[in-house]
């Protein structure tokens, strides 16, 4: 059977003219030969550039502000801003924060100088502008506030802890979403039409079940869609005259596709967010996702079984007071074992946890409690409470009138044990969830006998 080479073969002919910089080379990969030209060719973020959005009424006017484009892969950024800078007539100077520095900004500074001589605008682009250090940021600071260039930083990361704030004000923040099913469904079947940049060229027979594979898996990239079926197209068999690309040819271009996550930025946070919130609404279902979805990505156990801990006391607390002992055990657990086994107690204490009844008294009490000692600083211990150690303690009445109270009926003893200035205040409120409700009626049964007594 002819495999997919010999179909492709003299159909790309070289060419020694020069080509625009603007038009991809044939040999390019797909995502890039089919980059959209055009806001009209713009596929998804509607809010950001629909025909009632704010960027296109900008363009209208011919103007195109500084911004941040902030989104996940494949969002569209680095295509978005070569558009602007297109259809403003702007030169285009793109750099990568990777490799770029400040000598690099300096040249391009010059050069906006002197197309400014001449009325012609300059659009500087810093791909992964998050990785700027402060004095490359500072760099261009004052070339944006001047309007000598226009900024158009793409960044994966939330620019309000990786951009200087000076910087950030005179830019605008837009924010792209990953690409939706129907905006990858659409990108792939553009390429599959089209006869100039895409496969449209060839007779491309595309399974239902291949296509919802590689829309699935592209995770809502642009580019790893579009590269991936290309891959698939040059690998798969040639039937007839026709390519036929199937499921296990998606999932070979693909082999084992990322997810998007990253251990020290957005993702990372977002993700244990979710987790967190799944636990203490009660959500295992969302509960075991979430894991999944960091544990799989290569987060840290540890890291998971720390916040495990944590919400055992903070949200579950005594409304299931063994909550917390199965958390420390999954903890201990998870770092003896390792991975990969180390997800099955991380997800054994998470699923308990999802499950078990939610109280965040102790969180309000210590909460409450904290408030008071910040308020009122150095409040005296009452001398009953105080230890007589030394003979001069008892000199000063440290301990007298202490009521031991285990010499005292049920263990009960009134007495105060909050410094004068708060005595009476009250910070523990026990709820009506789980065994809390128990301990609820026995602080209200020791009340109510101290309060017999006295």
């Amino acid at each position: 059977m002819k495999r997919q080479e010999e179909l492709f073969a003299g159909g790309h002919p070289e060419d020694d003219e020069p080509r625009d910089s603007a038009t991809p080379d044939a040999h390019a990969p797909l995502a890039t030969r089919m980059r959209p030209r055009t806001l009209d060719e713009f596929v998804g973020q509607q809010n950001v550039v629909g025909e009632s959005s704010v960027l296109r009424r900008a363009l209208a006017r011919g103007e195109v502000p500084s911004m941040i484009l902030w989104g996940p892969p494949g969002s569209g950024k680095t295509t978005l801003a070569l558009i602007l800078a297109e259809q403003t007539s702007a030169a285009f100077e793109p750099v990568s924060a990777a490799n770029a520095g400040v000598a690099d900004l300096r040249r391009v500074v010059e050069r906006a100088r002197e197309r400014m001589r001449s009325g012609r605008r300059t659009v500087l682009f810093i791909d992964e502008i998050h990785r700027f250090n402060k004095s490359q940021q500072d760099a261009v600071l004052p070339h944006v506030e001047s309007g000598l260039i226009t900024l158009l930083g793409a960044t994966t990361e939330n620019p309000s802890f990786e951009v200087n704030s000076a910087l950030l004000s005179r830019t605008r923040v837009v924010r792209l979403e990953a690409l939706s099913v129907d905006d990858i469904a659409e990108l792939i079947d553009r390429a599959r039409r089209d006869g100039e940049r895409g496969l449209g060229g060839i007779t491309l027979a595309l399974d239902d079940d291949a296509r919802g594979r590689l829309i699935q898996l592209s995770g809502g990239d642009a580019r790893v869609a579009l590269n991936a079926l290309e891959l698939a197209v040059h690998a798969a068999d040639v039937q007839n005259g026709s390519v036929h690309v199937s499921v296990a040819d998606i999932e070979g271009a693909l082999q084992q596709p990322s997810l998007l996550y990253d251990r020290a930025g957005d993702q990372h946070y977002w993700l244990i967010s979710a987790f967190i919130k799944s636990m203490r609404d009660s959500d295992p279902d969302g509960t075991v996702y979430w894991l999944a979805r960091m544990l799989e990505a290569g987060e840290d156990p540890l890291f998971v079984a720390r916040r495990i801990v944590i919400l055992a006391a903070e949200d579950v607390g005594l409304a299931d007071p063994q909550a917390l002992s199965v958390a420390v055990a999954a903890q201990q657990a998870a770092h003896f074992v390792g991975m990969p086994e180390g997800y099955l107690p991380l997800a054994e204490a998470a699923l308990y946890l999802a499950t078990a009844p939610k109280s965040n008294s102790a969180l309000r009490a210590y909460a409450a409690a904290r408030a008071d000692v910040r308020e009122t600083l150095a409040e005296p211990v009452p001398l009953h409470l105080r230890n007589a150690v030394t003979g001069l303690d008892r000199t000063m009445r440290f301990g007298a009138g202490y009521l031991y109270a285990h010499d005292q009926p049920e263990a009960l003893v009134e007495q105060q044990h909050l410094p004068d200035g708060l005595a009476g205040h009250r910070y523990y409120e026990p709820s009506e969830q789980g065994t809390e409700r128990a301990i609820a009626e026995r602080l209200e049964a020791i009340r109510a006998e101290i309060a017999r007594r006295g």
